[in-house]
């Protein structure tokens, strides 16, 4: 007995001990995995990056689409270019392909939300005028923290509709346009309510400088002028049909666009008032053999130009559920891009018929300034109107009615300056003028959009605009030299018209 005690007491010791080995062998539990969390404190969208209290909003779209008769990218008008003089040159179709992505990321604290933002885009375009193939953009890349914002953003002149009240293009003059953001420091002042007001500097450098033409940067003969209007032959500063006055001679930023604005954003609508200040400052005058800047010949003295806006947006409209009116009328003395910005160019040229000459073709040029050497700058003003009335039909198709005007001056001291009456004033250009020379103009606008929307997100767009350039100047105009086929003849001038055509399907994300 005291053996079969013994047996089964070593049995239990050994099979404890073994359960005990057996035991220790075992994995330890493994942490619980970390999964993404949804972030409802910022919207729809937002999760929180594993690990963090910051929350991530990830977005884009793709899309596709084609313009027709248009010039520079899709759904430009043909207002310049192979497409604005019209020949054989001129690609009829544009194509364009585009992706797009953002990436929003915010953060609570005791200062309240810092906020990144960051907007690319990768863009294939064919059959371009000026812009062909593959190209990488960055739209927008900022950061936002106790009411401040560092970086590339929508400028605070700007209203949220930027240059598509209605349209889908970004070729709608007649206001200010910076889509694709500037670069920035502001400060942005919540007042409740809606009312908010900003301060900001911008760099004007990219998109807001218009142009300051030195007429005598390229050496030619000197006119001996009349104080006449009536133009002889080669007194015109029109460098080159299509062409500017000069050789743009722009200095370096000095003091960056001061830009300011009141908003009042409401459940009704929008209201908004913003203004920018605008240094106006030229490298150096030329030598009248070479035609090169030098600073042993000096400069004029800078000068100050500005521009104001005022914008209004309605909604919900008695028309229809979602259904908004969007206005906005700016003016700008020496600071013409925040009324001719966004996609369009600073000169331009329409070729058409003609019963008095070869051809006829319609000029115009826009830019900050102007001036000679030993002459002061002299300013243009420019003022314009846009807007777009926006119609829901039903949840799948709505449509837009847009139009623009803008209307483009120069000074008295500027036209004298482009035109040739300024004695001993070394100019740019070997042209024939027979008639009147006003180098101011007028550019109108109309155009509707139709959208189909058959599921969320997917949508499909038409577009036609209609875009006619009043210039002022009367009788003929002989180039030296033409681009695009052109021959050097005699052509009317005569203002033009041209309509042009989008399709887009975009897909939203």
């Amino acid at each position: 007995m005291n053996f079969a005690k013994s047996l089964m007491l070593g049995g239990a010791a050994l099979l404890v001990a073994t359960a005990g080995a057996q035991a220790a062998d075992l994995p330890l539990k493994a942490k619980a995995v970390e999964y993404v969390k949804v972030c409802s404190l910022y919207g729809a969208g937002f999760y929180y990056i594993p690990g963090t209290d910051t929350c991530i909003k990830l977005g884009g779209y793709v899309r596709g689409e084609v313009a027709v008769n248009a010039s520079g990218m899709t759904g430009t008008p043909a207002w310049n270019g192979a497409a604005g003089y019209n020949t054989r040159l001129q690609n009829d179709a544009i194509f364009r392909s585009r992706a797009d992505l953002n990436i929003d990321t915010r953060t609570a604290t005791e200062y309240g939300v810092v906020r990144t933002y960051f907007d690319s885009v990768f863009t294939w375009t064919s059959g371009s005028d000026t812009t062909a193939n593959g190209s990488v953009g960055v739209y927008f890349a900022f950061i936002q923290f106790a009411g401040f914002t560092f970086g590339k953003a929508v400028s605070q002149f700007d209203t949220p509709w930027s240059g598509s009240p209605g349209n889908i293009t970004s070729n709608l003059i007649g206001g200010y346009d910076d889509s694709t953001g500037i670069n920035q420091v502001a400060y942005t002042a919540q007042f409740g309510n809606g009312v908010t007001a900003s301060v900001s500097l911008e760099d004007p450098s990219s998109y807001n400088q218009g142009g300051l033409y030195n007429v005598s940067a390229i050496a030619a003969q000197t006119f001996n002028a009349s104080a006449t209007p009536t133009l002889g032959v080669n007194n015109s500063a029109v460098a080159y049909m299509g062409g500017v006055p000069g050789v743009n001679s722009y200095g370096g930023v000095q003091i960056p666009d001061i830009v300011g604005q009141v908003r009042v954003d409401q459940a009704w609508g929008l209201f908004q008032v913003s203004a920018a200040a605008h240094q106006i400052r030229a490298s150096y005058y030329t030598s009248s053999s070479t035609g090169s800047a030098s600073e042993t010949l000096g400069h004029p003295d800078d000068k100050w130009g500005y521009a104001v806006q005022a914008a209004l947006s309605l909604k919900n409209l008695p028309t229809g559920a979602g259904d908004s009116l969007n206005l906005s009328a700016t003016y700008a003395d020496g600071a013409s891009r925040y009324v001719i910005g966004g996609t369009s160019p600073n000169n331009f040229a329409m070729y058409g018929s003609s019963g008095l000459a070869y051809q006829s073709v319609a000029l115009g040029f826009s830019g900050d300034g102007v001036f000679g050497n030993s002459t002061d700058i002299q300013k243009s003003s420019v003022w314009g109107v846009r807007g777009a009335f926006n119609h829901n039909w039903n949840p799948n198709w709505s449509t837009s009615v847009f139009g623009s005007y803008t209307n483009f001056s120069w000074s008295g001291g500027a036209k004298d300056l482009i035109c040739g009456r300024v004695p001993g004033v070394t100019l740019a250009a070997n042209v024939t003028y027979t008639g009147v020379c006003d180098p101011s103009f007028n550019i109108a606008q109309i155009g509707t959009v139709t959208r189909w929307t058959p599921v969320k997100n997917l949508t499909f767009s038409g577009e036609v605009i209609y875009t006619f350039l009043d210039q002022k100047s009367t009788g003929t105009i002989t180039p030296g030299a033409v681009s695009n086929a052109k021959p050097a003849v005699a052509y009317e001038l005569k203002d033009q018209g041209t309509w042009t055509g989008a399709f887009r399907v975009q897909r939203t994300f």
